[in-house]
């Protein structure tokens, strides 16, 4: 199968340490593993993957600003930035791409000031709490917007 398009996602602060942070809360899967799992995914229907991680907001902002013209759309987990990085939700509306937000844990269930969300208005669809499979419903939703818009 031909590639049809390429997709950004974005992982933020401490996602690095995936696997053995807190796995109670964040699964036992590691960052590669949920890479692997949305380059498969979106590889089954003709999708590649681009990956970013950073500590750093800067970096991440850089990479939703590159993805203009180079991606088709964005899965973002922006973890501790959902609450507080005006500037992720700023280039995301600036890019103009459909966006996924994803988070491993159930947001809402937890402490009051992860319940609020920058980048959700901005986004097509949120998934929460679903841990790692959340990933893969992210790469499906997403794909199917964009085949729906072709």
């Amino acid at each position: 199968m031909t590639e049809t398009g390429r997709l950004l996602i974005v992982h933020g602060p401490n996602l690095n340490l995936l696997g053995t942070r807190e796995p109670e809360i964040y699964g036992a899967e590691t960052l590669e593993d949920i890479n692997e799992l949305c380059r498969s995914t979106a590889a089954e229907r003709g999708f590649a993957v681009d990956t970013v991680q950073s500590n750093h907001e800067g970096e991440l902002v850089d990479a939703i600003q590159a993805a203009r013209g180079a991606q088709e759309g964005i899965v973002i987990n922006p973890a501790a930035y959902t609450h507080t990085s005006v500037a992720i939700a700023d280039a995301l509306k600036a890019v103009d791409l459909p966006v996924i937000e994803v988070h491993l844990s159930n947001v809402h269930a937890r402490e009051a000031f992860r319940q609020h969300s920058f980048v959700s208005p901005l986004a097509s669809a949120v998934i929460a709490g679903a841990g790692s499979n959340g990933y893969r419903f992210a790469v499906e939703h997403l794909i199917s917007l964009l085949e729906q818009q072709d």
